[in-house]
């Protein structure tokens, strides 16, 4: 079959020959993909993007190598016999060529419009946007797989739902694409994230303000930096909302996201650390109370200059699907589900002796670290322990190293330093951003730090010989190790968040 003169140039040969690769390359990796079950994000970048790409480049050069052909010929007073002029169906020659046109077209449509489909899910699955930047973002892949919201897609919090929101999030990828490219990234990634859509169009998709949520029960187990590790629970009753489904959202934490009310404050920095301004509004009545820290009020000019911000899900629920625990947390989870060994002796105090001492350049290098500072402690204080339980030892540096490479990646410097979490109130402010009994109006309320706001204490001690409260009462706090002075009066955080050092 004769093809038009104009396309026997090189650019059209090339184009040709870029177009028949790619597809076949395409049809190659897929099988490969489906029937035998091979390759990973990589593989479906270059399945649905780059040879795609570069198969509609190879098209897009077939016609390009034929208009500069007939331009050449035109500029040189030659003639291409009329090849584009005239149209004649009931030339056999003509007929095939527009059948083939056609049919071609037809084909390429298809395999554009199947291509388009699986590349939009692509760029969409969690495997495109944890695996494919692998340094830049193994730390926020890593804890989302280790959070409660681990079977949620990425996009359906980081884009959500429209059009409008996929196109801009794809030309924001771009940007994102160049920064690892150029390795112009920050390390550690900066939060709170800015152009996160708010909280009502993506969270209150599964959990809206209008269902009720009933108190529960919350267990935690501790273990004391002593020789014994001894063992402290406690027992909280959590008052998410009434105690009454009838009450619905009028008490409890989640008051906080009451229709009926709005909260607005005015944070002194990007972080959301410090909050010296707070206004209550109710929206049913039209009553507005402004507290301000009588400690640390802010002044005209800063005030003027603030973010004033309505307080959402993600004010309180900063770190939802990547949450970076402190060493005593993680550590204490890994002693609770058997990873270290709970009878080791001083074991929780020297791991947490190790972690806030040393400097962490590489993961290689915290495992060096670990390994020769606690066999070499053993050996020095316990050399019984050293000689006959040396697969405990070895059990617990697995344990802690576990616990590590889940809240700790020093390559973009992500970890619990970097990344405060606002629930609770033990290793940073947290609640006590504003719930700190300094908050005040100008009547005289107070934003109150009272514990039994957000929970009762049912259980507490150790498990031998716990405290119990009595029915449908609570217990007031009583802290593990012995403190002297007003310590009540402070927040947990000033010595739990560097409890160690």
């Amino acid at each position: 079959m004769k093809l038009p003169k104009s396309y026997y140039n090189s650019i059209s040969f090339i184009g040709t020959i870029v177009a028949i690769l790619s597809l076949l390359l395409i049809v190659f990796l897929f099988v490969v993909a489906v029937v035998l079950d091979k390759g990973g994000s990589y593989l479906g970048l270059f399945i649905y993007i780059v040879l795609p790409a570069l198969m509609v480049i190879g098209l897009i050069l077939i016609p390009l190598g034929m208009w500069l052909t007939a331009r050449r010929v035109k500029r040189q007073g030659t003639d291409l016999k009329g090849q584009w002029n005239v149209l004649d169906l009931n030339n056999s020659r003509h007929r095939n060529a527009v059948l083939v046109f056609s049919f071609g077209t037809l084909i390429f449509l298809m395999l554009t419009s199947f291509g388009s489909y699986e590349a939009f899910h692509y760029t969409e699955s969690n495997e495109f946007c944890g695996t494919l930047c692998h340094k830049v973002m193994e730390p926020e892949y890593t804890t989302y797989h280790n959070s409660e919201h681990a079977h949620v897609k990425c996009t359906e919090c980081h884009v959500g739902p429209g059009a409008d929101w996929y196109v801009r999030s794809k030309l924001s990828g771009l940007y994102q694409v160049y920064s690892v490219l150029t390795k112009k990234y920050p390390q550690p990634i900066e939060t709170p994230i800015h152009n996160l859509r708010p909280a009502r169009i993506t969270c209150e998709q599964c959990h809206w303000p209008e269902k009720f949520y009933p108190n529960r029960l919350k267990v935690e187990k501790h273990y004391l930096a002593d020789e014994s590790n001894s063992q402290w629970d406690i027992h909280l009753r959590m008052l998410i909302s009434s105690e009454h489904t009838a009450g619905g959202l009028n008490e409890g934490v989640h008051w906080h996201i009451n229709p009926n009310v709005k909260i607005e404050y005015a944070p002194l920095d990007n972080k959301r650390e410090s909050i010296p301004w707070v206004r209550y509004i109710d929206l049913l009545t039209g009553d507005t109370i402004i507290y301000v820290d009588s400690e640390n009020p802010i002044d005209d000019s800063t005030f003027a200059a603030a973010e004033i911000r309505t307080m959402d899900c993600m004010d309180c629920h900063n770190r939802p699907s990547h949450k970076y625990l402190v060493p005593q947390e993680f550590f204490d989870r890994s002693m609770a589900s058997g990873e270290i060994p709970r009878d080791l002796p001083e074991i929780k105090m020297k791991a947490m002796e190790i972690f806030y001492a040393e400097t962490f350049e590489t993961k290689e290098a915290a495992q060096q670290i670990f390994t020769e500072q606690i066999n070499t402690f053993y050996e020095e204080n316990y050399p019984e322990v050293f000689s006959g339980r040396k697969a405990d030892i070895d059990k617990a540096i697995k344990g802690i190293m576990a616990g590590f490479n889940r809240n700790y990646f020093p390559y973009m410097k992500a970890n619990w330093d970097a990344y405060p979490d606002h629930i609770g109130h033990m290793e940073y402010e947290g609640c006590f951003r504003c719930h700190n009994d300094r908050h005040t109006s100008p009547t005289g309320k107070v934003i109150s730090k009272d514990c039994n706001l957000c929970h009762t204490i049912l259980k507490q001690g150790p498990p031998e010989a716990p405290e119990v409260a009595p029915y449908d009462g609570a217990l007031e706090f009583q802290h593990p190790v012995k403190l002297k002075g007003n310590w009540k009066e402070g927040s947990c955080s000033e010595c739990h968040r560097y409890l160690y050092q």
